[in-house]
């Protein structure tokens, strides 16, 4: 999610997750390890942040199973239902399937910040070149960009590689060996997934069965302000693209279902400031000041509800304070007050209004209370909607990938994605990917320190995103 949404949420307990789907434990810590030292010995493809020893010993010690593990696959090439993938496919992601989970697990416990994720996109050029590909650093080498097979048009496929700034609490061998830094929005799973697609494209394109142009799109910086999003689009990212698709991961569904939505499924997310000053004074004589903290008050109450007013209804707007300053005694009047928050909304129209309306409801809200009124209003991201037929493609290549009755209708999200701005530019659309451990009853929500998934997910992601990438070659809808 986007940087309007890095708040942290209250977290649940840590507790261990135990994994199905996996090989057994001794072949799973020959993948882990041999990722991580891959990773170590050729890290110079990333010349701007270098890995010391120590460190790279920890990601590699993360990735260590215990000797107790008992982690056993039950995993069937194809899964019940599915459409099998072409060029023995599946059979090639099943033998993969163990070095794609150490990747994540790697990838997790090195995380990187936003526009800082210089290693990871490494990681991801280098594997990419090791299937004789040519994948391209965006410039500031912090991105990968990189196309697969042949044709005038490509279709691409987006993965996110940015970290959020919180403390991991999990107790898991892959734990953040970076403090106060995590993978807690699952842009790990994201980008192993996509890794793991152009390796089984590449695989079918050695074989001259991809029936067209894929591109991988690695990018920096989902999370803060500016969007890693424009970067790409700059370097060329959506030059002779057709259609653009994506995934994300989801807490709230179960490993193996999917969720998918034509329409709006995220909101489009800014920032509002809002600064008083008025004269201060003592609280025994509030009409003698202009009373700043009643006047912040009245923004806070009465400002979203004037605008609820002023926005058609149907466009889902929202407007939330988070963060409220003002003043230090009990007994006097400050003369300065600042709020906070955020503004939402699923419309893309009413958007475009906000800039001017928001502020106009603001200081309507203060109007009276001899307060002055600065509003700084900060564009986010558009909201997510997503195009029709590219949802039908994507829908229609996840039932192929999982079965039919694996897909559900996904809610809509008051969250902010950058993934908007590249669908302000093409057709596209992104669907959740249910990564929640069936019949738990530990709950996750991501932005969470605790956050974690069933890393089964990896595996029906990648089908999906083959299965995507290649209905969408052979559609002819763009």
């Amino acid at each position: 999610m986007s940087a309007v949404d890095h708040a942290t949420d209250a977290v649940p307990p840590a507790t261990e997750c135990h994994y199905q789907g996996l090989p057994n434990a001794a072949q799973f810590d020959h993948h882990a390890n041999e990722v991580a030292l891959r990773h170590r010995l050729g890290s110079r493809l990333s010349e701007s942040c270098a890995i010391d020893s120590n460190r790279e010993f920890n990601v590699t010690s993360a990735l260590t199973l215990p000797p107790s593990s008992t982690l056993t696959s039950s995993r069937p090439d194809t899964p019940p239902g599915a459409d099998a993938l072409p060029g023995q496919l599946d059979r090639w992601l099943a033998s993969r399937g163990a070095e794609l989970v150490a990747v994540r697990r790697h990838i997790h416990a090195h995380p990187e910040l936003s526009h800082h994720e210089f290693e990871t996109a490494a990681l991801v050029a280098r594997e990419l070149g090791k299937a004789g590909l040519q994948p391209r650093f965006l410039p500031k080498r912090n991105g990968v960009i990189c196309d697969i097979g042949q044709g005038d048009k490509a279709i691409a496929l987006r993965a996110d590689l940015d970290a959020l700034p919180l403390p991991d609490i999990k107790d898991v061998p892959y734990r953040s060996t970076v403090p106060n830094v995590c993978h807690a929005c699952g842009h790990d799973v994201h980008t192993t997934v996509l890794l793991g697609t152009g390796l089984a494209l590449a695989h079918l394109a050695e074989r001259d069965e991809l029936p067209g142009r894929v591109r991988l799109i690695f990018q920096p910086a989902e999370e803060r302000f500016p969007s890693g999003a424009h970067e790409v689009i700059a370097a060329g990212g959506l030059k002779d693209v057709a259609a653009i698709f994506a995934l994300h991961c989801a807490p709230q569904l179960p490993c193996g279902l999917v969720g998918a939505r034509s329409g709006p499924l995220t909101a489009a997310a800014d920032m509002v400031e809002v600064r008083l000053n008025g004269r201060g004074g003592h609280t025994a004589r509030p009409h003698l000041t202009s009373d700043l903290v009643h006047a912040l008050g009245r923004v806070i109450v009465e400002a979203p509800a004037l605008l609820a007013r002023r926005v058609d209804c149907r466009a889902g707007v929202s407007l939330v304070f988070g963060a409220v300053r003002a003043g230090e005694a009990a007994n006097a009047i400050p003369i300065e007050g600042v709020v906070r928050g955020t503004v939402r909304v699923l419309g893309r129209e009413a958007w475009r209004e906000l800039p001017e309306l928001v502020p106009a409801v603001i200081k309507d809200a203060v109007a009276g209370t001899g307060a002055t009124v600065d509003v700084e209003y900060t564009r986010g991201v558009p909201p997510v909607i997503n195009d029709r037929g590219a949802t039908a493609i994507i829908a229609g290549a996840a039932g192929a990938a999982l079965g039919a009755d694996h897909v559900v209708e996904a809610d809509v999200s008051m969250g902010g994605e950058d993934f908007a701005f590249y669908l302000e530019q093409v057709p596209g659309a992104m669907i959740r990917l249910g990564v929640a451990q069936p019949g738990t009853d530990v709950k996750f929500d991501i932005h969470q320190s605790a956050f974690d998934v069933d890393e089964r997910s990896i595996g029906h992601g990648v089908r999906i995103m083959v299965h995507t990438a290649l209905a969408g070659i052979s559609s002819g809808a763009f």
